[in-house]
């Protein structure tokens, strides 16, 4: 067998960083250690490296380890990847970088998990350019003729922690258990999960209402929609954007969004009555408005801090105007609105909503 290391990035926070970036942080630090434990049991040499604002590309690190381990398998994560995955699923991604068989992704289209063997390690990963996250490393490997496999049929395996509102709906948020419920005694006025609490409650009544259409926007699938169709009572309206936003090639077309058009028009203070027009409840991936309005690159948006307020209804917190006037008028809205990320819109739905078809077996 292959000596295999694995290699865990932790982006740990700036100097600015807010009270939710800091905690959020802790979040994925404790994930990581998670992965480190469950990745070393599996007879993998494990790192964790600290990943500071501005010290380089995913890339140029993983080109650095390959060089750093000659032949041997590489499995690379990051600190917010696959917080779902059982002991199993890391044994069987170690086990695929310790043979000379293919590539192993969590999903080859937006990777958060892969398994490299050492033939292709050492083959490739020299030549590897400096690509800004993991999301493209399956595609590109791809493309130079390495055969890639995936679990994209796991859908607990496409869960990442990008937003504390992706560790809420985990479970991982202190004081939460697995379905978002507050577990802890007493509610406090401060608490900073109160407003996704309580949206997160009224969307599953509604969930539940034969009568009722749930809008689902954003970076959305058929895997995604079929499963709510599948499981909800009530009905699914779906606007799918900018699926692959994260692994965009150079030169290609800037995102655009339908929901972000109409905001162009009529200014963020309008989705709360956009969203109440077309459903009883809706899920948003905000990232999607947010490239539309400042195009893909992070850089150009709100800082971290605004965005994992926005996701948490904290209008209050946010410093960005646009972002903050957008927050307010879902946190406000007649109906129940939750903004967040890809995850929030993709396998967060099942950790939403309850996990139970409406005829059959538990899924």
């Amino acid at each position: 067998m292959t000596r295999v290391v694995a290699i865990i990035l932790h982006a740990v926070p700036g100097a600015n960083g807010g009270p939710l970036a800091t905690a959020f942080a802790a979040i994925r630090a404790a994930n990581a250690e998670r992965l480190a434990r469950g990745l070393d049991a599996s007879g993998a040499s494990v790192t964790v490296e600290a990943v500071r604002p501005g010290a380089g590309s995913f890339g140029a690190r993983l080109r650095a380890a390959a060089a750093d381990a000659p032949g041997a398998g590489i499995v690379v994560v990051g600190s917010g990847g696959v917080p779902l995955a059982s002991a199993a699923d890391l044994a069987a991604f170690v086990a695929a970088a310790a043979t000379d068989g293919p590539v192993l992704a969590n999903n080859r289209y937006s990777a958060d998990l892969v398994a490299i063997p050492g033939p292709i390690s050492r083959r490739h990963l020299r030549d590897l350019p400096d690509l800004a996250s993991d999301n493209g490393l399956p595609r590109w490997l791809a493309e130079r003729g390495v055969a890639v496999r995936d679990l994209a049929a796991r859908w607990r395996l496409q869960v990442d922690l990008d937003s504390p509102l992706d560790a809420f709906l985990a479970g991982l948020a202190p004081g939460v258990d697995g379905r978002g419920t507050r577990v802890t005694d007493g509610a406090r006025a401060d608490d900073p999960l109160r407003r996704v609490r309580s949206a997160a409650a009224r969307l599953r009544e509604v969930s539940r209402d034969a009568a009722a259409e749930l809008v689902v926007a954003g970076r959305t699938s058929a895997t995604t929609l079929r499963w709510l169709e599948g499981t909800t009572a009530s009905r699914t309206r779906a606007l799918v954007e900018e699926r692959g936003m994260r692994t965009a090639r150079p030169g290609q077309r800037r995102p655009r969004s339908i929901l972000g058009s109409g905001l162009d028009r009529d200014g963020p203070v309008a989705l709360g009555s956009v969203l109440e027009g077309l459903g009883d409840g809706a899920i948003v991936d905000s990232r999607v408005l947010l490239a539309h309005r400042h195009g893909a690159g992070e850089a150009a948006w709100p800082v971290a801090e605004d965005r994992f307020a926005s996701d948490l209804l904290l209008h209050e917190a946010i410093a960005d105007p646009w972002l903050g006037e957008l927050t307010r008028s879902a946190a406000s809205a007649s109906i129940p609105i939750l903004l967040g990320g890809h995850t929030l819109v993709g396998p967060g739905a099942r950790l939403l909503f309850a996990a139970r078809p409406r005829f059959g077996r538990p899924r």
